[in-house]
């Protein structure tokens, strides 16, 4: 499985992986002005990519549903999403359809398990349980990422498990960013994406 490669925005041009990409941007902890500034970085990166004016891109956000990006005033099929933590913000860019990204902080959490049993569901759960102790931080973290990633790449909200959020399971790719942050990244198109 190729590694998730998130590249540091501003930067080079980010070399889309069979039309993915992800920016990394150092934000403020405010999340309004976070929003702002990854959706502006989001903007310009995309346009590098495409080689068109960042002002002739929009990113329409409405709660509760996946970003829709229009060119030119044009409706488009490009997927983004983002994700914010203390100071650091991601936007993830599918030229060719949906995407989901999440990024959380691997640090100690009060009461994970209570958590995962009622978001991440049973076998999650046991999987975490049977985690060496050592690594049961790292594994929950990724594990939450990548559920809150895939939940965004279908346009859901945050939910409790359930037998319907369960069937809507997968593929994932995960990477241990600097200041011991983890971004996690959903696809429904990995088999295109090799």
């Amino acid at each position: 499985m190729t590694a998730l490669l998130v590249s540091p925005w501003p930067g080079p041009v980010p070399a889309p992986q069979d039309g993915l990409f992800v920016i990394v941007v150092a934000t403020s902890v405010e999340r309004p002005r976070a929003r702002e500034q990854i959706r502006s970085a989001a903007r310009a990166a995309l346009a590098s990519v495409l080689g068109v004016d960042a002002d002739d891109i929009l990113i329409d956000s409405t709660p509760g549903q996946a970003p829709r990006i229009t060119l030119a005033g044009d409706e488009s099929a490009i997927g983004c999403s983002f994700t914010h933590e203390d100071g650091y913000s991601l936007a993830a860019i599918n030229l060719h359809g949906a995407v989901g990204v999440d990024l959380m902080r691997v640090e100690e959490i009060f009461d994970w398990q209570a958590v995962a049993r009622d978001y991440l569901g049973p076998e999650v759960c046991a999987t975490l349980a049977a985690t060496p102790a050592t690594e049961q931080t790292l594994a929950f973290v990724r594990a939450w990422t990548r559920h809150e990633a895939t939940l965004k790449c279908h346009g859901i909200q945050l939910a409790e498990w359930s037998e319907e959020i369960a069937a809507l399971a997968i593929p994932t790719r995960s990477a241990l960013l600097p200041n011991n942050l983890l971004a996690s990244l959903a696809c429904l198109s990995w088999d295109s994406i090799k």
